[in-house]
């Protein structure tokens, strides 16, 4: 930030912010005057609040005597002014409970993070988003092909990070379970340690031997990565919850607010790309705040993203919300809840 503010200045701004964010209603100079140890008037903190409404960094609403922060003020308080808030004890041992009761189904991973938005959007009362690795940068641990009838195949693909996706595909005749075996084992032992797009780049190199004998089996499997990477590209990665819970928050207590934010976090291609961040190092927390998003149905809101790692791959996990939220918790949750994944998909 430019803005060189005097300490009575950063005070106020300060106070402004977090008060606003606390009750949701603008900041009045008796306020500020009474419940901070400034000792100024409500003349002398009007000044101040005037001042600093001339930096741009508090806004006087049209039906109010009071200010609010704008995207400059939050901006200045969560980079100068805001203090770490880290979660206590019982906080970290009710979040970790609810993941601990998870009853997640073994063959699909995608659970930990449907249960991951859901439980974040609970904490929150934010619109919270979860995207799950790229199966296509993890490293290939093992195949299995699983006969479901005459004509349908369950392909069973492990990632290394601990991930696992299922595809079922559709055959026109009765494969043995000897020849599917034999495919199996093949491929675990050719495919072992790569990734999945080095895979799907070297693929018919590293068959061509086997290619000859199966070509309908080694079409199959080729098809099933085909089908993984169609997904991935459909965005049925994204998982988001906290839908119910955000009406909580006095924002969306306007049905044409609410059904904005509804929308939005129904457009699954935007989520992703607001998610698709490049972090710097593990655990980095961003955030974008009003009119720092770029894009425009995201200039009322505020979004909080980090990273989580899955083994050797990283998703992202973060809230969409009022730009008056308590962004140090934010902060803390995220990275809070960014180590239990970690942890859970180990």
């Amino acid at each position: 930030m430019n803005e060189s503010l005097t300490d009575r200045e950063k005070e106020v701004l300060k106070y402004v912010v977090e008060n606003f964010i606390r009750i949701a209603s603008p900041i009045g100079s008796r306020s500020v005057s009474k419940k901070t140890d400034l000792n100024l008037s409500s003349a002398t903190i009007r000044n101040v609040m005037s001042d600093l409404e001339e930096m741009d960094l508090l806004n006087t609403p049209h039906t109010s005597a009071g200010r609010i922060p704008t995207d400059k003020g939050y901006r200045y308080y969560v980079d100068m002014l805001m203090n770490t808030e880290k979660l206590n004890l019982e906080e970290e041992y009710r979040i970790r409970s609810q993941f601990d009761d998870m009853n997640m189904n073994i063959v699909e991973s995608r659970d930990l993070y449907i249960e991951t938005s859901r439980i974040l959007g609970k904490i929150t009362h934010l619109l919270s988003v979860v995207s799950q690795p790229l199966m296509s940068k993890g490293l290939f641990d093992k195949l299995e092909f699983v006969s479901l009838a005459s004509n349908k195949i369950l392909v069973v693909l492990n990632i290394k990070s601990g991930m696992v996706r299922t595809v079922i595909m559709e055959i026109d005749t009765e494969i043995p379970k000897s020849r599917l075996d034999d495919l199996s084992s093949f491929l675990n032992e050719r495919l072992q340690g790569l990734t999945l797009d080095q895979i799907r780049e070297s693929f018919s190199e590293r068959v061509k031997d086997y290619k000859h004998k199966e070509p309908e089996l080694i079409r199959l499997f080729v098809n099933s990565l085909d089908k993984l990477y169609s997904d991935e590209e459909k965005g049925n990665r994204i998982y988001v919850g906290g839908t119910g819970d955000l009406i909580l928050q006095p924002e969306f207590e306007n049905p044409k607010n609410f059904k904005e934010i509804i929308n939005l976090a129904e457009d699954k291609n935007l989520v992703i790309h607001i998610f698709e961040n490049s972090f710097k190092s593990d655990n980095e927390v961003l955030i974008s705040i009003g009119s720092e998003n770029e894009e425009e149905r995201l200039k009322n809101y505020s979004v909080v993203t980090t990273s989580y790692k899955a083994g050797n791959v990283k998703g992202n996990i973060g809230v969409i919300g009022p730009k008056r939220m308590n962004y140090a918790r934010m902060i803390s949750l995220l990275q809070y809840t960014s180590k239990i994944i970690n942890e859970k998909s180990l």
